[in-house]
């Protein structure tokens, strides 16, 4: 059984599977461990084009994704998916089930696909989904699906992690007027009308069109707008050649080249977070420093960034406020 993290990163590497899930795992737990590995993964990482798929629900974003997924596979690809569903309010866990919606594509052995819970976080996307991301990513995978949680207010996020970004609507859901109030245009590289043999999808293509056109005359690259019937697998070829068409588009303008930056300063963020909170929890044991430290910004001895300070130091010189 491996749990040596040298041995999980070489396994990793070598794209076996069981590696791929014990080490998802441990991100899932957002353990020390979980920390430990995405840092020595993250150098092995940045080959894979990962594609954000966000919209409201009941667009079919999961049938979509199964679709296309089988349509990469077609084309050689093996296909990384991480489903971030809301979170159940017992158990933490995702509640969701893409795995049913998904598989006939998860069956395959070119496609590793994993629920990931997102435990209320807001903007649509898991703590654990980087970390996650960048673990499929050094294992191997061409292509990195996310279909992210969210009602179409909150998935800006999601650009933080992607390079291409899918919105998804439907007809007769109002997603039209959805859109602008969301402002998920300018998060979009690639709308997709999905449900396209239903009425008012041409409706919905152009209304999206001209929305694009009054925002968005000043960009380089135009998002285009594609109708699919992902029950069918319609429309996916179309959606394969836009992604294509805009990874070259990424990779010719340098723009690539920022996004791993953005990445790289997102991992630096995450790990001042973790030593922030692993410092204040390192004063907390200490109870009755702890409590004078608070007494003292209560009645205005000291503010918070004096007790800020007294924590932070304490903590690089290996011990809890006041010596403990």
């Amino acid at each position: 059984m491996m749990t040596d993290l040298q041995d999980l990163v070489e396994g990793i590497g070598r794209g076996r599977k069981r590696a791929v899930a014990r080490g998802l795992t441990w991100i899932e737990r957002d353990s020390d461990q979980g920390k430990d590995l995405v840092r020595a993964l993250f150098p092995m990482a940045g080959k894979a084009h990962i594609v954000g798929i966000t919209g409201a629900p009941g667009v079919g974003k999961s049938t979509l994704v199964n679709r296309l997924t089988l349509a990469l596979r077609n084309r050689g690809y093996r296909v990384g998916i991480l489903a971030v569903d809301p979170s159940s309010p017992f158990t933490g866990g995702a509640i969701l089930g893409d795995r049913i919606r998904m598989q006939e594509s998860v069956m395959d052995q070119g496609v590793f696909m994993r629920s990931l819970a997102s435990r209320g976080h807001l903007g649509g996307l898991s703590r654990a989904t980087f970390g996650a991301v960048t673990l499929l990513d050094a294992a191997g995978f061409d292509c990195i699906l996310i279909e992210t949680v969210g009602a179409g207010q909150s998935e800006v996020e999601i650009m933080q992690l992607a390079h291409s970004t899918m919105v998804v609507l439907a007809p007769g859901l109002g997603d039209d007027i959805q859109a602008i109030k969301a402002g998920i245009l300018e998060i979009g590289q690639i709308f997709i009308v999905n449900k396209a043999d239903r009425e008012g999808a041409d409706h919905t293509a152009r209304a999206i069109r001209g929305m694009l056109t009054l925002g968005m005359q000043h960009l380089e690259w135009f998002p285009p707008i594609i109708k699919t019937v992902a029950e069918s697998g319609e429309g996916m070829e179309d959606v394969i050649a836009a992604i294509e068409q805009h990874r070259t588009y990424l990779k010719d303008s340098g723009r690539l080249e920022g996004i791993r930056d953005s990445q790289t300063r997102h991992l630096i963020e995450l790990a001042v977070q973790d030593w922030a909170t692993r410092a204040l929890r390192l004063a907390e044991q200490n109870e009755t420093v702890w409590r004078a430290l608070r007494e003292a910004v209560a009645v205005g001895k000291a503010d918070a960034a004096d007790a800020a300070k007294e924590i932070v130091d304490s903590a690089q010189r290996g011990g809890a406020p006041g010596g403990a």
